[in-house]
């Protein structure tokens, strides 16, 4: 291979590298700190949105890793900068997304006087970054941008912080560009796939869970064809339910919060458990009560691109080192001894249909799950749903069915506001797919300044934004622990139709559930950023939950 030495400033370099990676996209909030690297960003044909606040620019960034597996790019400013990015960085810490948060530094020869702005990034995002590494010698941003890459990518992905001092971007060097980095495919050896082929055969009523990500298309295939040949029920983690066609006669639902019973009831009737690249964090195992902890008497198989979490919380009887695309050819491999019955797989599949087919009634005259019914029958299979945390997001989990791999961008991390800037980068990516952002009231004003951020780039997301007037979450929480004696869980908000019409939107007041359809119609029609303002009783905090009785339960 022959290497090409060209001299440029460090800034150019750091660019040239972006696109030698693949780049085609950023978000970013301008600041002095790394001006250099906005001009030589002019002409790179880089994708740069503008944002409003840097928490909504590295939750854009974030989606984008989720979207295509490769690392999210984000762009801040230092100190206040990076310290409001980091709720962006923690979503993609938990949610084992690869994302990269390049944050301004002052110059080299300012450093530890604490001057304007500075920070010690390695101190501040040590806890939420797989690395956090400043760049002191611009001849050497090929070498650590290709390990940054890497670094986010393999493994279990996260978030990678890159600090630039400020007068290191301007210095001329001559440096040979990076390669490519593709992240390494851990595949499990033979011996492990004949125990794993041996559990399976001697299971009777198995179970599966998948979740985390690196998943492909094809990786998914070989799951659920593995799944089909045992016989064996599956479900998602977390956040995870749109990597899996919903459709799949072995699919049993999510493992979320607000679960449904029969789903938890099965996996502990299971006798073998196989884990497939998920976790299992506090959610997905309902409160680290589904297994039991260290093992018990359940076979339990654990497969994880990444080591360290095998045995982190659950001993499994048999670890498994691989990633889900060299998993999957392994996977292709294992057949039955003879053919499994259904029954199991049936009863599973039953008590999802059950749980998610007909709507709960709700207090008031907006019916939510009337809402999400719709919603499912009507958007086409690629529509990318996105949300953030709230109790408005248990309608979602329980009534909308995805249908085609990596439809739904949620934070596994519960942050609220992350639903409507994924959004917006969901859409910004897929401009030809629908894109809706099911959001609360409190949700969304966590990171509403980024509605200009569509109408200056011109983004026609569909918000459809659920109003309780509360923070409905913590509300469903102070009533168990405290009925009668709300505090601080109550909320004004403005007139939301207005303010997509102030920012040039469109905006629509949906008071009844059979009144959304041509509401959606009239946005999508609009060409538009629009918001969908859905008036929702407060009584009415979940599917199963209402306020009334939940201070009737506490009692």
């Amino acid at each position: 291979m022959t290497l090409t030495l060209t001299e440029r400033t460090g800034a150019r370099v750091l660019v040239d590298q972006l696109l030698a990676q693949g780049v085609d996209r950023a978000s970013c909030v301008p600041g002095e700190s790394y001006l250099s690297v906005l001009d030589a960003l002019i002409g790179s044909g880089v994708d740069l949105l503008t944002c409003r606040q840097e928490g909504g620019a590295a939750m854009m960034a974030e989606a984008w890793g989720k979207l295509t597996g490769r690392p999210g790019i984000c762009f801040v400013t230092r100190g206040p900068g990076a310290t409001n990015a980091a709720a962006g960085v923690h979503v993609a810490a938990q949610d084992s997304t690869p994302m990269i948060l390049f944050v301004g530094q002052v110059a080299r020869g300012m450093k530890h006087r604490e001057a304007f702005q500075e920070l010690d990034y390695g101190q501040v995002f040590g806890t939420m970054a797989k690395w956090v590494v400043e760049i002191d010698d611009a001849a050497r941003i090929p070498e650590l941008i290709a390990r940054a890459f890497r670094v986010a990518m393999q493994g279990r992905p996260g978030p990678v912080v890159v600090a630039l001092p400020e007068d290191m971007l301007d210095d001329v060097v001559t440096v040979a560009d990076a390669p490519r980095a593709d992240p390494a495919e851990t595949a499990p050896v033979a011996a492990d796939m004949e125990r794993l082929a041996d559990l399976l055969e001697g299971a009777q009523k198995p179970f599966a869970i998948f979740g985390g990500s690196r998943w492909d298309a094809d990786a998914v295939s070989a799951f659920t064809g593995l799944c089909e040949r045992y016989a064996i029920p599956f479900a998602a983690s977390f956040r995870r339910a749109g990597m899996v066609p919903a459709q799949h006669p072995n699919y049993a639902g999510d493992l979320s919060l607000g679960a449904n019973p029969a789903l938890v009831k099965a996996i502990g009737e299971a006798d073998l458990v196989l884990i497939v690249n998920s976790r299992m964090s506090e959610i997905s195992s309902q409160s680290y009560t589904l297994l039991p902890i260290p093992s018990g008497s359940q076979t339990l198989v654990h497969i994880h691109a990444d080591p360290d979490e095998i045995g982190r919380v659950y001993q499994p009887a048999l670890g498994i080192n691989a990633s889900p695309r060299g998993l999957a050819p392994a996977l292709d491999t294992l057949s039955p001894s003879a053919p499994r019955q259904g029954a199991w797989v049936a009863e599973a599949r039953a008590g999802y249909i059950d749980w998610s087919e007909e709507p709960k009634q709700n207090p008031g005259t907006l019916q939510m799950g009337q809402v999400l019914r719709w919603m499912r029958d009507t958007l086409p299979d690629d529509a990318i749903l996105t949300n953030g945390a709230g109790n408005f997001a248990v309608w979602l989990n329980r009534y909308y069915r995805f249908r085609t791999f990596n439809t739904h961008l949620a934070p596994t991390s519960g942050s609220m506001g992350y639903g409507f800037p994924a959004g917006i980068a969901a859409k910004r990516a897929h401009p030809d797919r629908v894109v809706v952002n099911l959001a609360g009231d409190g949700d969304f004003m966590m990171t509403v300044q980024e509605f200009a951020t569509c109408a200056h780039h011109g983004i026609p997301l569909i918000v459809v934004l659920v109003d309780n007037g509360m923070y409905g979450t913590i509300r469903a929480h102070q009533e168990r622990e405290f009925p009668g004696r709300v505090s601080a869980t109550s909320l004004t908000n403005p007139d939301f139709v207005a303010l997509a019409e102030a920012h040039g939107g469109f905006g629509q007041r949906v008071e009844k559930a059979e009144d959304f359809a041509d509401a959606f119609s009239a946005a999508q029609a609009s060409g538009k950023p629009a918001i969908l303002h859905l008036i929702l009783d407060p009584e009415a905090l979940s599917p199963t939950a209402t306020i009334t009785g939940l201070r009737a339960r506490a009692k």
